[in-house]
């Protein structure tokens, strides 16, 4: 009888979990396309099947609700994030893998950098009330410093360039042409597609490898 009994609390607990995981997604579907001062809550709740009182009973206030799902884009991207892997034993090849696996990533998931440029219109203030709570450094700037210093005990990278440094600057050559795509295609013609971009990534990686490249090699 107690186990018949529990049934109730389990599916109640099971609709719970369920309703919370689509507000999250319409949550990150909307603050993405209308970014923080265009996104609205009705709008959330439409897209989730749920009432508005329902978020709020679920999360708080918009500004709640708008934590959470930059909360929820930043832990699926180390979530993706975790599935680089390289050899370090040859840090070229290694460094020219995470290259384009950013570039793939970035060109995968453009909700995920809709999310940062609209975090960076608030100065990043979400972010810094998260604290730890976004599971710490990025793995990939952690597999990037594995690399970087790999190649300098082989000799062949210099020694004076840090992990967050390289991945800005690898950020920055992936990021941009994906993020702007449009504007590049229509102010310049850039023909900017998957080949394009495949090739970017390959001169980007050769770029910043050059630059890395040790007196000593």
């Amino acid at each position: 009888m107690a186990a018949e009994g529990s049934m109730p609390n389990v599916r109640k607990k099971r609709d719970a979990a369920s309703t919370r995981a689509a507000i999250l997604q319409a949550a990150l579907d909307e603050f993405s396309e209308m970014g923080h001062g265009g996104a609205r809550v009705d709008r959330i709740a439409s897209r989730a099947g749920v009432s508005k009182p329902m978020i709020y009973d679920y999360f708080g206030g918009r500004d709640a609700v708008y934590a959470a799902a930059l909360r929820e884009a930043i832990l699926r991207n180390r979530h993706q994030e975790a599935a680089f892997d390289a050899d370090l034993d040859d840090p070229h090849a290694a460094l020219r893998a995470l290259v384009v696996f950013l570039m793939d990533h970035f060109r995968q998931n453009p909700w995920f950098m809709r999310m940062l440029s609209a975090e960076n219109l608030l100065g990043a203030e979400t972010i810094l009330q998260m604290g730890d709570d976004i599971g710490g450094a990025s793995i990939l700037v952690t597999r990037l410093g594995e690399i970087l210093q790999r190649g300098v005990d082989q000799g062949a990278f210099r020694d004076d360039v840090t992990p967050v440094e390289a991945y800005v600057f690898i950020v920055s050559l992936c990021c941009f042409p994906v993020s702007n795509m449009h504007t590049l295609r229509a102010a310049f013609g850039a023909q900017i597609d998957e080949a394009w971009l495949k090739q970017h990534a390959d001169r980007s990686a050769e770029m910043f490898l050059c630059f890395l490249k040790s007196e000593l090699s």
